[in-house]
């Protein structure tokens, strides 16, 4: 599940990627975390800056992600389901689990493009993240990824259609994704001198 990511292309790039008519207000620091404000895509191709997860009232969690799978049956979701919008990101980060307990951080892109656009919802002020199963690539790090959308899928989710005529695009990603495990620092060595 998508907690951080990272918009790290110029405003100029990323109006040419995504085909705007002026270069996109951008995020204070390339790395988006929960709660902060991060740019997306509206329909009508319109770029705004709104805070990354939904507001409910029955946690104080902000909601970030939202599964594919059961879009149609959750409340918080169903009335959004024509409030669609992209999420361009440079990289995702997802954190894999080994068998101590302890967890890796990878950073994951998309080689064929600067700019991945991801699935999600707004509220018109906030905004969530769809999740789906894993691509190959990418799944003996995390049993769920964002849907990422190439450029015709992402037109089409972005069309005034009803749902039902793009809920298939929530898929995981077929194009090539690459990804980047930190190692951790080698343990500090006692100075055999002192």
């Amino acid at each position: 599940m998508c907690s951080r990511y990272e918009i790290n292309t110029g405003a100029r790039e990323m109006m040419q990627a995504l085909e705007l008519k002026s270069p996109p207000p951008l995020p204070n620091a390339p790395i988006v975390r929960p709660t902060d404000i991060s740019l997306i895509i509206t329909q009508g191709n319109e770029a705004t800056l709104q805070p990354w997860g939904l507001s409910v009232n029955w946690t104080k969690q902000p909601m970030i992600n939202a599964r594919a799978e059961t879009l149609t049956e959750k409340p918080t979701f169903r009335g959004l389901l024509d409030q669609r919008c992209l999420i361009p990101v440079s990289a995702y980060f997802e954190w894999r689990k080994l068998e101590d307990g302890t967890k890796r951080k990878n950073t994951i892109t998309a080689p064929d493009t600067p700019t991945m656009t991801m699935a999600g919802l707004t509220d018109g002020t906030r905004f969530t993240m769809i999740t789906c199963t894993p691509s190959p690539t990418v799944a003996h790090i995390h049993s769920r990824m964002p849907v990422i959308l190439a450029r015709d899928a992402a037109n089409s989710w972005m069309t005034n259609a009803a749902f039902d005529d793009v809920s298939s695009l929530l898929t995981p990603y077929l194009g090539d994704l690459e990804y980047e495990e930190e190692t951790p620092a080698p343990p500090a060595q006692a100075d055999l001198f002192s």
